[in-house]
């Protein structure tokens, strides 16, 4: 079937093959998924490693501010070593939400999604970047906490391997850090696990990557990183890990890591291969740079750089010296995160 001929079967049937290699003109297909741009995207971040109450508005950075009637103490917001995020879409007029990935500590997270009035009764969805207990600490006690105003039967939409035993190895000891037990979800009885493998949507104008291609020769992950398979525990390479990605009417790609362990480049690159499109309007999460050596991190900026996105904002595992680095290369497309920010595009 060629390319006319497959494009109009599928219009003809309500969907359009989500990859880029076939809209190039190749063979591979990933799944019949039906693309819908988005006319407005929201992403707020609930919690991070960085709060600022005094950081002001900039470009596409919405920052959070209490009104001058309430409480002082309403400025503090929560922020941890970990990631939350709540994400609005509207597509053809209509507006959708979800969560993806939910931090570690309950009290903070909660409180952060109290102050910055996230209504958990009209979200449609939920999303698991991966099992660590950075993205997926908190993620049960907030089920629990609001199990009357969740909608009955929403997905939560994880990768493969998502529940498996997970560990970090340094010199003083192995620590286990997947805390999320499948059954501890199902058992609540009003969500519903739903494991994707293929880049698929999660609600309209919304994507889950699935399995993210290894396309550069230096993101090879952390040693110290682990899984148990079996009875052997292996090293890390994230098969499953999700990122969302969105395409922005008239602007081009937005793309949301979680931890990006798969490497931020071959996340974006993979984006780029799935949906056919090139342009990267903004690529935004955490990069996990942290511990890699300045030769990674060096290539990994000027990858990022080639790809010209108008805007970049790295996020919690990125570290320190990498959103520095960031922040010299590209000056007029970096954005500083800080916890309770909203990016609009």
């Amino acid at each position: 079937m060629n390319r006319r001929k497959f494009l109009k079967t599928s219009a003809a049937t309500g969907a359009v093959v989500l990859t880029g290699n076939l809209l190039k003109g190749g063979t591979q297909a990933y799944g019949a998924v039906k693309i819908l741009e988005a006319e407005k995207i929201t992403i707020t971040i609930i919690t991070d490693n960085y709060a600022d109450a005094l950081r002001m508005n900039y470009k596409i950075a919405r920052r959070y501010f209490t009104k001058p009637t309430d409480s002082i103490y309403n400025m503090a917001l929560h922020s941890e070593h970990g990631l939350a995020c709540h994400i609005e879409t509207v597509v053809n007029g209509q507006p959708h939400s979800f969560l993806f990935d939910y931090g570690v500590d309950f009290q903070g997270v909660s409180r952060n999604m109290e102050l910055l009035n996230i209504d958990t009764k009209i979200l449609e969805a939920l999303g698991l970047s991966h099992g660590h207990f950075d993205h997926s600490g908190a993620l049960v006690a907030i089920l629990k906490s609001q199990k009357d105003k969740f909608p009955k039967g929403i997905p939560l939409y994880v990768g493969e391997e998502a529940f498996s035993e997970r560990f970090l190895k340094i010199p003083i000891g192995l620590y286990s850090i997947n805390v999320l037990k499948k059954e501890d979800i199902e058992v609540l009885g009003f969500v519903k696990v739903v494991e994707v493998k293929d880049p698929s949507p999660i609600v309209p104008g919304a994507y889950l990557t699935g399995r993210i291609e290894r396309v550069t020769e230096y993101e090879k992950g952390a040693p110290y990183l682990l899984v148990k398979r079996g009875d052997k525990l292996e090293r890390d390479q994230f098969l499953g890990e999700q990122a969302l990605f969105f395409i922005v009417k008239g602007k081009g790609l937005v793309v949301l890591a979680g931890c990006a362990h798969p490497g931020i480049v071959n996340t974006v690159r993979h984006v780029q291969k799935v949906t056919g499109i090139e342009k990267v309007h903004a690529v935004i999460g955490g990069f996990h740079l942290v511990a890699s050596n300045a030769e990674t991190v060096k290539k990994t900026v000027t990858d990022i750089k080639a790809l010209a996105p108008d805007y970049i904002v790295p996020t919690h595992c990125t570290g320190f010296e990498a959103i520095t680095v960031f922040q010299k290369e590209m000056p007029r497309q970096f954005v500083l995160n800080t916890a309770g920010t909203k990016y609009v595009f």
